[in-house]
C-alpha cells in the first residue's frame, strides 16, 4: 500500500513539471424526475485543449 501511495504522490508531482500545469476539474449533478433522485459525481484534468473525466 505504502509503494502505491509513493507512487501517486511522484506521479502528481511530476504533473505538468516540464509544460504547462494540469488544472483538476470537477462537478456534482443531482437531478430529480419522475424515477426519483439522481445524484452523480465527475473528476479530471484539463491541460490546454486536452480534458480528461471519469464519471463516478
Amino acid at each position: 500500500m505504502k509503494k502505491l501511495i509513493v507512487l501517486a504522490a511522484l506521479a502528481l508531482a511530476a504533473c505538468g513539471a516540464d509544460g504547462e500545469p494540469v488544472k483538476p476539474t470537477g462537478g456534482v449533478n443531482v437531478n430529480v424526475g419522475p424515477n426519483g433522485v439522481r445524484t452523480s459525481a465527475s473528476v479530471g484534468a484539463k491541460a490546454g485543449p486536452v480534458n480528461v473525466r471519469i464519471g463516478l
